[in-house]
Parts: structure tokens; sequence; C-alpha cells
């Protein structure tokens, strides 16, 4: 096992193919985090620091802006509003049977237009975050009193940022290896580490060792629960009818459909966040204006979702859904049903065409339950460790933790799959 992975780690970096991805990806990460670096005119630190460390939502948004919101970076949106926009037409694509028809049935020019469409909603998206975040720092003291035209200056810079870094991803998934914006987010947590190591050690204290051990021990659990409902798949047999043409016979062999236990990977994650952040960051803007019963509408709500039961429980049920939610747009029975039965297969017991569709639509929805209840759990778990401990980086930590290990595992598939074309 330890020759073939050594085996492949060197065929990794003798391919010319493979090197050039793996260096493009390596230098739209150091651009990205060169431009996370770069901050906004007039940041008042020290409140900076001071609001962050009180808010737990900050702390949540920081992980999807890959660091950049931290320092108030011109990139401090991240891939937030690309996020949203893509969240919002997976949505339509429901409501919209030409949406549906573009994106499932009309193959790689389909996806094209679909992609194009996302990219055009990002822009509006981009610019609303951007002035929903500058107006709530402003009230914070964090940024001074902006006149009308820095303002402006700063919206669009913000919302180019955000555009930029969506260019980047995009880049990442054509040019390089893996999902770009994935890829992104997963860069800015690991960027994220060493500080957080060192704020630890200068912080630890012996009393704090069994919270330690327990964050470990949970770590370690996450860590091989989504490995093994990542990897993990439910074959479906399918057998090839025989055909005779001329003198020759052809089909008549066995082989399997595999069906993932978590279709959507770490996506309803992603989707569940956005769905929770983007009304905190509304109703934190809405507590602050003079209108006396908006403002305190707004922080009634606000209190609400400070509650971690409540919290957590909205976040268990937005997971869940989202999970079968993207399995459906991701997987049609129906169309692998029609593909099977276009090429003479079948599986043994079932009949071709809507009973085949009808029965894999089953085994899905069955499978997807186990992954969502999974995705679910693992998503909450942080969050009542730190009910338990009051340690409030185990809410953020915990989360970080399911999208690196998703990311890397992805990351490791495409990486197998680059070999495996090497070697046809």
């Amino acid at each position: 096992m330890l020759s073939i992975f050594f085996q492949k780690l060197k065929v990794l970096f003798t391919d010319e193919t493979l090197r050039r991805r793996i260096l493009f990806v390596l230098a739209a990460l150091v651009v990205f985090r060169a431009l996370a670096t770069i901050p906004i005119p007039g940041v008042n630190v020290f409140l900076l620091e001071q609001f962050f460390s009180n808010n737990q939502f900050l702390g949540l948004l920081n992980v999807f802006s890959g660091g950049g919101l931290s320092n108030l970076s011109i990139v401090m949106l991240g891939v937030a509003p690309y996020i949203t926009a893509s969240i919002i037409m997976q949505l339509l694509t429901i409501m919209s049977p030409r949406l549906k028809t573009m994106y499932q049935e009309e193959g790689e020019a389909g996806r094209r237009k679909f992609s194009q469409y996302t990219r055009f909603l990002t822009v509006p998206l981009a610019v609303l975050q951007a002035v929903g975040f500058l107006f709530l720092l402003q009230r914070q003291g964090i940024l001074p009193g902006l006149s009308v035209f820095d303002l402006v200056d700063n919206i669009i810079i913000v919302a180019a940022g955000s555009i930029l870094l969506m260019w980047i991803g995009e880049l990442i998934t054509e040019f390089g290896i893996g999902n770009g914006v994935s890829v992104i987010i997963f860069a800015g947590i690991v960027a994220a580490l060493p500080a957080t190591i060192t704020q630890v050690i200068f912080a630890f204290d012996v009393s704090q060792v069994p919270l330690f051990v327990g964050f470990f021990v949970a770590a370690l659990i996450i860590i091989a629960g989504v490995v093994i409902i990542t990897d993990a798949e439910r074959p479906v047999p399918v057998t090839y009818a025989k055909r005779v043409r001329g003198m020759k016979v052809y089909g008549g062999t066995s082989t399997y459909l595999p069906l993932r236990i978590n279709q959507a990977g770490v996506i309803p994650i992603i989707f569940a966040l956005s769905i929770l952040l983007f009304p905190q960051m509304i109703l934190n803007f809405l507590a602050s204006v003079s209108q006396a019963t908006v403002s305190a509408v707004a922080s009634m709500l606000l209190n609400i979702l400070a509650n971690q039961a409540v919290y957590a429980a909205i976040y268990f049920v937005l997971v869940f859904l989202f999970t079968y939610f993207y399995t459906a747009v991701t997987f049609d029975p129906h169309a692998i049903a029609t593909n099977l039965q276009k090429s003479g297969a079948f599986i043994p017991g079932v009949r071709p065409g809507q009973t085949t569709a009808e029965y894999l639509g089953k085994i899905i929805t069955r499978i997807t339950l186990v992954g969502a209840l999974f995705l679910g759990a693992i998503a909450v778990l942080p969050l009542g460790m730190q009910a338990i401990t009051g340690f409030t980086a185990l809410a953020i930590g915990g989360t970080a933790l399911l999208i690196v290990v998703s990311v890397v595992l992805d990351l490791v598939r495409k990486i197998d799959a680059q070999l495996s074309m090497r070697e046809y």
C-alpha cells in the first residue's frame, strides 16, 4: 500500500500535465491569500478584533470568506455571494422547467449557460452584501464615517473583490484540480490554523487538558465518519442483455451502479450556513436603524437566533433538507433509467423504464436519509460541545473540519481520476 502511494506521488510530480495543474492551483491560492491581506481604508483594528471575538456569526462567515473578513480585506465577502447565487439558481430549477431542462438535459452547453446566469446573479448579490456589511461595520464604529463617494468606492471595491474571487475559483476548476470554490474555502481555513494554534499555545491552561482531549477525540470521530459516509456506496446490480449481430454475440455481462450514501458531499453544509448567515446579516443591519418598531423586531429575532438550541435545531433541519434537495437536483432516476434502457441494460427483477426509475428513487431516498442524518448530526455536534464546555472555537472548528475533510477527499478522488486517465 505504501509503495503504491509513493509511486502515485512520483507520477504526480513527474507528469507534466498534472504538475502544471497543481502549480496553477498553488499560484491561484497565493494570489487569493495576497488579496486577503489588503484591507479597505480606515479600519479600526482594535474594535474589529473585539467585534469578532464577541460574534460567532461573523466567525462562521469568516470561514467562507477564506479569512478575508477578519481584517476587512478587499475580498472580505469571499465566495459567499456566488454560493448564495448558486443556491437561488438551484431552487429555481424546481420552479422553472426551462432552467431544469437547461441544467439536466442540454448537456455541457446547457450547464455553461446555467453557470453564466449564476455569475450574472452574483453581481447584484455582491453589491447588496457589501452595502449591508459596510453599513453594519460603520454603525459599530469599526469604519469611520464615510462620505457618499467613499462609501460607493468601498462598495465597488468589496463587490469587485468577491467577483474576482469567483473568477479565480472558476479558473481553478477549469485549469487546476478540484472544485475551485471549495478549494478557496479550504485554503482560508488552513491559512488560519497557524494563528489559531499559536493562540491556543499562549493561552494554554492545564485545567483545559480534558477539554482539548475531548475536542481531539471528536475531531477524529468526525474525520472517520466523514470518510466512511463519503466513500460508502450502495451497489445496484445491472445486467446487459445479449445481442446477436451477424456471427457475434454482444452483451450478457453484469456490473453494478454505485449509488453514494452522501451524493451531496459538503454542499448541504455550505448551503445551510449561507441561508443562516444571510438573514442574520440583514437583521444586524435592521437592528441598528432609527425606526423603533423595525429595530425592536430585528433585535427580538436576533435574540431568538442567539439561543443555541434554536440555532442548532434550525441548522440541523436546513442541512437535512438541503441534503435531499441537492441529491434530487444532481441525481435524476428517470434519466438513469432511460439511459439504461437505451443501452440494453436492466436491473435483475425490475422492469425497464418507469419501474426502474421508481426503484432507483426508493433506494436513493433511503440511503440519503442516512447521509442527511449524519451530516446534520456532525454539523450541530460542535454546537452541543460548545454549550457544554463554553469553548466558542469548537462551533467554528467543527464546521471547518467537516469542510476540510470533504474537500481533501474530493481532491484525492480527482487526482486519482487524473492518474487513471494518464495510464489509459
